[in-house]
């Protein structure tokens, strides 16, 4: 993921080191019903890869994915571009991005708390064998992202245990260091 959006775009911001939260700009978003928060933790979960439209209805639904359920989703995936997007852009400008088969979010459009708190682990693991002041300062600035259990609203989803999994793990690795 990008640290930061192409220049003159939007900057949306994802915070999942805890509660899901949603900023454009600085300023929160509501996201609306919970299935379209839902929606959008499967797409962070899977960041930078395009989830078919199959896989999200199977995982938003599970055991309940009829036929009807195609019409849902692209009604929750309406509603969320129309959350997602700031006044003025276009829809061409959008954030939640339409790719065969399903959907992606826009890495160059968006920031992810996880993706900045990896990159400073990595940053802070790079700096520790020279300079172990500067790597536990930097260590530090990542584990202060954390604001509770990463995907909180979202723990207990199947789609969410291997990412939940890998950012506990890594934040232990932070700690340890």
């Amino acid at each position: 993921m990008s640290d930061t959006p192409a220049p003159g775009r939007a900057c949306v911001r994802f915070d999942v080191l805890g509660p899901l939260v949603v900023s454009v700009d600085g300023v929160p978003l509501h996201l609306g019903s919970p299935k379209q928060r839902a929606l959008l933790g499967v797409l962070l979960a899977n960041a930078g890869s395009v989830v078919s439209t199959d896989r999200l209805i199977d995982e938003l639904w599970r055991d309940d994915a009829g036929p009807e359920r195609q019409n849902a989703l692209w009604v929750h995936v309406s509603n969320l571009r129309k959350a997602l997007e700031s006044e003025g852009r276009d829809r061409t400008d959008s954030v939640l991005v339409t790719r065969s088969p399903g959907y992606v979010l826009d890495e160059g459009a968006i920031q992810v708390d996880a993706r900045e708190f990896e990159r400073l682990v990595v940053e802070g693991r790079s700096l520790a064998p020279t300079d172990p002041d500067a790597a536990s300062m930097v260590l530090a600035e990542a584990l202060a992202l954390w604001r509770g259990q990463a995907f909180a609203e979202f723990v207990y989803e199947p789609w969410a245990q291997a990412e939940v999994a890998r950012l506990d793990e890594l934040r232990l690795e932070a700690v340890e260091a």
